[in-house]
């Protein structure tokens, strides 16, 4: 279904950052099996080698193990391709708010330096990944992409700054970007573990341990949570999308509804259920709410549908069973 609907893709050149992370390695799998050439920039920080494992010798894969942070490195990276979908990034408000230094240095500085390299090796579009955490202390729902807030941690900054960079280099050196800002992303590969693993697959692993999971706060804060499937899609239309009105545009990626985190982990609880009885009855803890979080979080994916042509097949219920299918093949 995907090769039919992107063929234009089969003979593009396209450069991941990030590419061994969560995000990227999904991404530079589908680009494979669209039988584009990818090439895959990661410093391994928090990518791992094993996302690579399956696509690791197939001839149109090239992994460069470099910095963002490094000028050279990204324009030896950027050389000849056509298409740049920049993930490479520190993610995590708490982490960003313990070393708000080294997530400067790695989603600011490392930024610029993606988007020199992409402006002088004359790209043709440079898709990056925004975030939902954009939107900051504004308590509008949905999300619209024009209405935004102050911000509320250090990463916050870093990705709104991307943005402001973006549009720069636009109508500075008139190089093409499309922002995507995502919300609360799931699925197959991420990681589980860490002190800044995500919720969704921390939890998972917690459950299958029969440990229980400990919800900041009472539980009523909820998120837009969004299958990787979705987000995959997203960037396939940011890449192909003829419109030049599309372009030089930011999007909510998301799929436009909210689940609370109680509402989360009953249902991690029903779907690992179907594999381990026992896990219905492990109990959920309390702690108290994590600095620099916002309540709700809710997208209006209706300027994605109407420019891009986005229409999301998998919602809560459908990408948590297939997410849970995957960490219980994969973690055991």
């Amino acid at each position: 279904m995907v090769k039919e609907r992107f063929p234009q893709l089969s003979s593009s050149k396209v450069l991941v950052t990030g590419g061994a992370g969560f995000i990227g390695s999904n991404l530079c799998e589908t680009l494979l099996a669209l039988e584009a050439e990818v090439i895959c920039l990661d410093n391994f920080s928090t990518g791992k080698k094993e996302n690579l494992s399956i696509f690791i010798d197939n001839p149109r894969f090239t992994l460069i193990e470099g910095d963002i942070r490094d000028l050279g490195t990204c324009h030896e990276a950027a050389k000849g391709v056509d298409f740049i979908l920049h993930e490479a990034a520190l993610g995590s408000v708490p982490r960003s708010l313990k070393d708000p230094i080294t997530s400067n240095d790695v989603n600011v500085s490392g930024f610029l330096n993606m988007l020199v390299a992409a402006r002088d090796a004359k790209v043709k579009r440079f898709i990056y990944a925004a975030s939902s955490s954009t939107y900051g202390d504004s308590e509008n729902l949905p999300k619209i992409e024009n209405v935004i807030g102050k911000p509320l941690s250090p990463y916050a900054i870093t990705k709104y700054v991307n943005e402001l960079y973006a549009e720069i280099f636009k109508n500075a050196y008139d190089l093409d970007t499309i922002g995507l800002r995502y919300f609360n992303v799931f699925g197959r590969k991420q990681d589980p573990n860490g002190a800044y693993a995500a919720v969704i697959p921390k939890f998972v692993i917690q459950l299958m341990n029969y440990e229980s999971p400990v919800i900041n706060g009472d539980g009523t804060y909820s998120r837009d949570f969004t299958y990787i499937d979705n987000v995959i899609q997203m960037n396939l239309l940011a890449l192909t999308v003829e419109s030049g009105d599309a372009l030089n545009e930011v999007y909510n990626t998301a799929f436009g509804d909210r689940t609370n985190l109680l509402e989360l982990t009953s249902l991690l609880k029903e779907y690992l259920s179907e594999y381990d009885s026992k896990i219905a009855e492990v109990p959920i803890k309390h702690g108290p709410n994590r600095p620099g979080d916002i309540p709700h979080s809710l997208a209006s994916v209706e300027k994605a549908k109407s420019k891009l042509g986005y229409d999301p097949q998998y919602d809560i219920r459908t990408g948590l069973k297939e997410a849970v299918n995957w960490y219980w093949n994969n973690l055991q």
